[in-house]
This record gives C-alpha cells, sequence and structure tokens, in this order.
C-alpha cells in the first residue's frame, strides 16, 4: 500500500511541480528561521508555540467545544460554574488530573502500563509536523509529508495494545484488540482516498498539495478563483473520497458511531479502562489531537489547505486580499475547527455500530468506493486534467 502510495503521486507528478511558485518555497518556515537567529531564547520559543496551540486547543476547542455541542444537542446548559460561561472548568479538570496520585494495578505489566500512553500521546503530536498551518507556519516541509503522517498516526495502534495488554484486565484487553482491529481496517478505504489527492498534486508534500490548490499559474500569476481550484472541485468523482476519508477518520480517531473500543455500555472503558490521574489525561488529549490532525488533512487534501475560497469578483480582489501568512492560520483553523464541530455533532447524533457492521462498511462500502474513485481519478487526471502527451 504505502509503496503504491509513493509511486502513484509520481504518476503526475509534472504538471503539479512545475505550477509551485518559487516564492513561496522561500517563505516557507521563515518565522521558525527568524527565531533560530535570537539564540537560545528562540530556539526555545520554536517548540513552545506549537505547544501552546495544542494545549489552548485541547482545552477549549476539544473538551471545553465538546461539553458544550453535546449539551447543546441534548437540550442542557453544560459547564456554566466554574468561571465566565464555564471557561474555567477545563483547566480546572486538568489540576485535578495532575494532583491525583500516580496508582499503577498490582497485577499490570508495568514497563507496558507506563509506556503505552506515553505512545499513544507522542503518535498522536508527531503527525503535527508536517501539517502546514499557512505559507510561511510549517514544522518540516518533507517531500513524503502524507507518507510520514499515515506512517506516524499507525505508531498509536502500538500504543494502545501495550495500553490493554499492560493494564491485566480483560476489559482492556478487549477494547485494545477491538480498536486496532478498527484502525489496521480504515487505514485501507483511508489510505485509498488520500492516493486520490496526491494524484491530483502528483506530490506527497504537504505544502506541495496545498500550493497545488492555490490556483498559481506557471507564469506566476493567480487565476483568482478561489474555492474552484480545490481538488473536490477538480475531479467529478474527489468528493466520493473526501467522502470515504472522512467516515474513515472517524474510525480511526475512535469517535462514534465507530467508539466500539471503548463502549461503556460493553467495555467499561475499554483499553484505558484501568487508567487514572495523567495516564488517562495523555490519552484523553491524544484523541482531541488526533481530530484536529486528521481534520487539517483532510482540509489539506481536498479543500485547499490554508487557501482561501474566497474568489476575485471583477475588480474586488477577494483572493488577492484574503491570502497570505495570517490568513493561512485562520482558514486553516477555520477549516479544522468546522471539521472537528461536525465530528462533535456526528458523535452525539448517531448510535454506536456493532462490530459486524463497523467491518461491513469498511470491507465492502468504504473500501470498493474509494477505489472507484482513485481509479477513475487515475483516468481523469491522465486523459482529461493533466493529458498524457504520447
Amino acid at each position: 500500500m504505502l509503496s503504491f502510495l509513493i509511486a502513484s503521486s509520481n504518476l503526475i507528478a509534472e504538471p503539479a511541480v512545475a505550477a509551485s511558485p518559487p516564492v513561496a518555497s522561500v517563505e516557507l518556515n521563515q518565522w521558525s528561521n527568524a527565531l533560530a537567529e535570537l539564540g537560545l531564547p528562540g530556539l526555545l520559543l520554536i517548540p513552545a508555540i506549537p505547544l501552546v496551540f495544542i494545549a489552548v486547543y485541547a482545552l477549549y476547542a476539544g473538551v471545553y467545544g465538546e461539553r458544550k455541542v453535546s449539551a447543546f444537542i441534548q437540550d442542557r446548559i453544560g459547564p456554566n460554574e466554574t468561571g465566565k460561561w464555564g471557561l474555567l472548568q477545563t483547566i480546572a479538570d486538568i489540576l485535578k488530573l495532575i494532583q491525583k496520585e500516580d496508582v499503577v494495578p498490582a497485577a499490570a505489566d508495568k514497563v507496558l502500563y507506563v509506556l503505552g500512553p506515553i505512545i499513544v500521546f507522542v503518535g498522536a503530536f508527531a503527525a503535527y509536523a508536517v501539517l502546514p498551518f499557512g505559507p510561511a507556519f510549517i514544522g518540516a516541509d518533507l517531500n513524503v509529508g502524507v507518507f510520514y503522517a499515515v506512517s506516524i498516526v499507525s505508531v498509536e495502534a502500538v500504543g494502545i495494545l501495550m495500553c490493554g495488554w499492560g493494564s491485566n484486565n480483560k476489559w482492556s484487553l478487549f477494547g485494545a484488540v477491538r480498536s486496532v482491529a478498527q484502525i489496521v481496517s480504515y487505514e485501507i478505504p483511508a489510505g485509498l482516498a488520500i492516493l486520490t489527492g496526491v494524484m491530483m498534486a502528483g506530490t506527497l508534500s504537504m505544502h506541495g498539495i496545498t500550493l497545488a490548490q492555490s490556483g498559481i499559474q506557471p507564469d506566476g500569476t493567480n487565476n483568482g478563483l478561489g474555492f474552484l481550484n480545490f481538488f473536490i472541485f477538480q475531479s467529478p468523482v474527489a468528493w466520493i473520497a473526501f467522502i470515504v476519508y472522512f467516515i474513515a477518520s472517524l474510525a480511526e480517531c475512535n469517535r462514534a458511531p465507530f467508539d466500539i473500543p471503548e463502549a461503556e455500555s460493553e467495555l467499561v472503558s475499554g483499553y484505558f479502562t484501568e487508567y487514572g490521574g495523567m495516564k488517562f489525561a495523555m490519552i484523553f488529549l491524544a484523541e482531541y489531537a488526533s481530530m484536529f490532525m486528521v481534520s487539517v488533512i483532510i482540509s489539506t487534501l481536498f479543500l485547499g489547505g490554508w487557501n482561501s475560497p474566497l474568489p476575485n469578483i471583477g475588480p474586488v480582489l477577494l483572493n488577492e486580499w484574503t491570502n497570505g501568512p495570517i490568513w493561512g492560520v485562520f482558514w486553516i483553523m477555520l477549516k479544522g475547527l468546522f471539521f472537528i464541530f461536525v465530528q462533535m455533532w456526528v458523535r452525539w447524533t448517531l448510535p454506536r455500530f456493532r462490530v459486524d457492521q463497523l467491518m461491513y462498511l469498511c470491507w465492502k462500502v468504504l473500501t470498493p468506493f474509494a477505489m472507484a474513485a482513485l481509479v477513475i481519478t487515475a483516468f481523469w487526471e491522465m486523459y482529461v486534467r493533466n493529458p498524457v502527451k504520447f
């Protein structure tokens, strides 16, 4: 699958690479280069910026946002006692978890029990290194960025299995096995859907995929079409890959209706039944980190990433005015948070699938549709969008 991923990216590589403007690569990482020139304080600030963002996002867009969204859907008020509108409730919960005693069950495998949450946490956040937050804000513009993101997230399954096995609890083990089976299964349709976007861009670089949807012409000018440059509107079947990846990403994040690994009515809390304190908080934060990560990936692959969706309308140059480093951060955050809201909306609306329903959806529905979208897109790219000259 992964070798096919690389081979497919080379299939239609020439047109997108030719459209990449050299000025964008010059701007890339300029913020981190400028900070590095400040010496030790600047070097400490480089990792501090994404860590502060992750902490703020996880506290408010993740935990607090989900509490408020679920309360609205269930016609409740939600947290409203701690701070204005309950804004300090999540911070109070984090302080409570930090102060809890670090308990390790006597029958647990202590090494696996301790390392499991760390690997889950690191696996979820390591993918942030290649996420493009703007034309000048990206941790590392790897030429195999998509490959890296898909691979590093798979490490999370190892951590989940270590949590389940190391806890020495049957509910934890059942939950871990369910979770790993679910993640491995849904990587197939998710990978095929990702291939669709990769083939259209002709590169595995997340930054390159975003640039391929910017509307920049080979002569360096921008066509100003805005959202019409996004891949979802550039192929008659890209929307199928878009939907397949969104559904598969829900399963890979263990979000409802695919939350059978932690089904409360069957497995207590699944693979983290025996966890508390900071270890539980790390698993909890990793889930919200994964939600944002897949939201940025789907936005980058099909919705232009940090590119503005606004088109130029006659003399009103909306696309030109709403593009740039700061606007790029605004657009990618807006698109990412929108998909997080949809994930929350789905969780609190749909009932949980059974195991057989989950596997049926993966192997008999999503995988065939993803494969069909991939094949049709390949022909579309070769003979319509970028016709090959024999």
